[in-house]
């Protein structure tokens, strides 16, 4: 009878466990107030006015005097002098409403433009909001969904942005602050073709025909009929051919010119396609060659009348070029210069080039701290605007600043001053500029600064996230150890549970992407709903950014290269284990590791080389071989040709390794990461006589864990073998 009643009790305990994750967002939902500015600015440029979130149903009405910070209040825009129709451009009316149809099987594509993620929920047919997971700053996201289901898309911090309906075809929608858009037909580019500005002749592209690799994904239970369908798409993997084109320059007598290809004769090309920019006096054009494999980089430039082409700017690596994020340029023409993006001295910064001599005339930028992006190029002043992280010692070297400096490297100045991560919105003649900063563990401030020097003109608005926390939501802990050198700093964040008890002994379970392109940990502030509904099940859950990771340095980041299996493990253990030595209710002899995508590879790959420290792995729409995924991910970190490492780093060749409890998880209708590479390794799995779990999600693509269904058997399983 005893036992019978510790089961009944261990059973309900359970149940309140799944019950408080899955209502999480819902108690959650709409409890930060005051957290956003978005700023309209009168004609004068002296003065703008928001209206802001001050209660779960109330608003405020703000008038800036940006010049001297007075600051006036209404409970209407009226009272302002404000138009209803100015209003509308501000203030997006979110109109929710449940799904009442079910129509066409479709998608979306969420293209998240705003500096912060998005979470993403499907409004059901009883109105309830059912999370879908969300899409990271900066990041794509393919959602497969039906005619008429009903969408919500809303801020970190609960705030809704917009509301989207499915249609019969699948659409692509832009979030970018200011509501949901559909993309803009984009401009022909200048080039390819592209007829020179003086008209004498015309450049186009030339290449020979290569076959393309194709995939079938298939959708078993249509919604539509009862036979499955399939689905035929284009998708080169790592090692296939690509098209080599070659620039052919087609004077106005039809005369064609082909000039040398030495220079570009093998390029990292899927189109088929060059892309040019036109000197102003029509002399000379310019093309971008990405040799295949990205140890080599190159703007070149070919004659107008002869073809003959030559060096402007050569970037080698004896890893890789970081082509997708460190290639930025801005030409200066009338001055014969260009500014190039480079980590050739070991980390991002900004180089003065002369373009006719194509050599560097100076570095913009130096020091130990990388250049993140570049917000504004003043031609006429000679100075560039851009974010910077790793400036200020004892600060995360992630968190971004505004900086500014002239293009001889001369009058560097940091302008934004508080310690977190800084969002920047300028105003429309630039002499002022909203600064929203926040951290993990930090609620956004908006302040109002002057771009001549950064100084504060007033603070707008202070983020107030009382009711966030009174809902049971728990503020994330910030933690710093040392690496596998024993001398670079990791940073992550620790979250705890709602009813947390120090007392007690937790599982640690570690949400993970190790995904080279960029780094992962939080450094903004947000409900970051995915990591607390699982430490709602009675986890502690930790994420950090290990070596291999992005914005850290050329050393650190090349520790990915050829080597993708490390994902930072060697890092994340040392972090774990240090931060339990002081936080005795951490358990280590209970962990868990779950991510999808390469987040899916990292967290099987924990219970291949790491299962003396991790018993528990889910990994969801894996990229669990990198010769199965797409090319241009990773032939940027694997190289090419194809060689040994990609083999070393494949989940299916090492899954006889397999030790410990695995859930497999895949969507069948998943686009980007080929579901085939999943079944491979559930093949290989099985072949080794291994014991795990394996989930295919019915009609859903990229991302299936964050499904209702996918999340719920996450969950399940993580309770299920760390909380026996």
């Amino acid at each position: 009878m005893k036992t019978l009643l510790l089961l009944i009790s261990a059973t309900a305990a359970m149940s309140a466990d799944f019950d408080a994750a899955l209502s999480f967002p819902k108690r959650t939902e709409n409890t930060v107030f005051r957290d956003r500015v978005k700023a309209n600015w009168l004609p004068d440029g002296k003065s703008f006015w928001y209206r802001v979130q001050t209660g779960p149903k109330a608003h405020e009405s703000v008038l800036i005097n940006a010049e001297t910070g007075k600051r006036q209040t209404a409970p209407e825009l009226k009272t302002l002098g404000i138009t209803s129709s100015e209003a509308k451009t501000s203030a997006l009316k979110i109109e929710l409403r449940r799904t009442k149809r079910t129509g066409e099987s479709s998608g979306l594509k969420f293209i998240n433009q705003l500096g912060e993620d998005v979470d993403l929920f499907w409004i059901n047919e009883q109105g309830e909001h059912v999370r879908f997971g969300g899409v990271r700053a900066g990041a794509e996201r393919e959602q497969h969904t039906y005619e008429g289901h009903v969408w919500l898309i809303t801020s970190r911090t609960g705030e809704h942005l917009a509301v989207v309906e499915g249609e019969a075809t699948i659409k692509t929608l832009i979030i970018d602050g200011k509501g949901i858009s559909k993309p803009k037909e984009e401009p022909k580019k200048r080039g390819t073709p592209g007829k020179s500005p003086d008209g004498t002749c015309v450049v186009t592209s030339e290449a020979d025909a290569v076959t393309k690799r194709q995939i079938t994904i298939v959708d078993s239970s249509p919604k539509e009929g009862l036979q499955p369908k399939t689905k035929v798409i284009d998708y080169t993997k790592p090692g296939d051919p690509l098209p080599k084109p070659q620039l052919v320059i087609i004077q106005l007598d039809g005369r064609k010119i082909r000039g040398p290809r030495d220079l570009y004769e093998n390029p990292f090309n899927e189109s088929g396609k060059i892309d040019i920019t036109w000197s102003p006096d029509s002399s000379e054009f310019y093309f971008d060659y990405n040799q295949r494999g990205h140890q080599l980089y190159r703007i070149l430039a070919a004659n107008a009348k002869t073809g003959a082409v030559r060096l402007v700017v050569e970037e080698t690596s004896k890893t890789f070029i970081d082509y997708t994020k460190k290639t930025w340029r801005h030409w200066l023409h009338s001055t014969g210069e260009l500014i190039w993006m480079s980590e050739r001295d070991g980390w991002c910064h900004l180089w003065l080039y002369d373009t006719k001599t194509g050599k560097p005339k100076h570095q913009i930028t130096k020091g130990a701290w990388p250049v993140r992006e570049v917000l504004h190029v003043n031609d006429a002043k000679r100075e560039v605007w851009f974010m910077a992280s790793g400036l200020k010692a004892g600060e995360d070297p992630y968190h971004e600043h505004l900086c500014r400096v002239k293009f001889d490297g001369s009058g560097f100045q940091l302008l934004t001053a508080s310690d977190g991560n800084h969002r920047i919105d300028f105003s429309p003649n630039r002499d002022f500029f909203i600064d929203t900063w926040s951290r993990a563990d930090h609620p956004p401030v908006n302040e109002l600064r002057r771009s001549s020097d950064g100084s504060l003109v007033s603070e707008l608005e202070k983020a107030d996230a009382t009711a966030l926390v009174a809902a049971g939501w728990t503020m994330p802990e910030r933690f710093v150890a040392k690496g596998r050198d024993g001398k670079t700093d990791i940073h992550g964040v620790i979250i705890k549970p709602t009813n947390f008890d120090p007392s007690k002994k937790y599982p640690i379970v570690e949400n993970i992407y190790a995904g080279p392109h960029s780094a992962f940990a939080p450094k903004d502030f947000g409900r970051l709903l995915g990591h607390h509904m699982i430490a709602e099940l009675g986890f502690i859950v930790v994420q950090m950014d290990g070596m291999g990771t992005n914005h850290r340095g050329k050393a650190f980041h090349d520790v990915c290269w050829k080597n993708l299996k490390d994902a930072g493990f060697p890092d994340r253990k040392l972090w774990i284990k240090e931060a339990a030595k002081t936080r005795p209710w951490m358990d280590l002899s209970r962990v868990g590791i779950y991510g999808g995508s390469a987040g899916g590879q990292n967290a099987m790959r924990a219970l291949l080389d790491h299962h003396d420290f991790y018993q528990v792995a889910v990994a969801d729409c894996g990229c669990h071989d990198n010769r199965m995924d797409k090319i241009w991910w990773n032939e940027q970190w694997m190289g090419w040709p194809v060689d040994e490492s990609y083999k070393l780093s494949s989940n299916m060749e090492d899954a006889a390794k397999l030790q410990g409890h695995l859930l497999l998880i895949v969507g069948e209708l998943d686009t980007n990461v080929d579901p085939a590479t999943t079944a491979q390794v559930v093949g290989a799995l099985q072949k080794a006589g291994k014991t795990f779990d394996f989930m295919p999600i019915v009609g859903t693509g990229h991302g299936a864990a964050e499904t209702p269904y996918g999340s719920k058997l996450r969950a399940e399983f993580l309770v299920r073998h760390l909380k026996p």
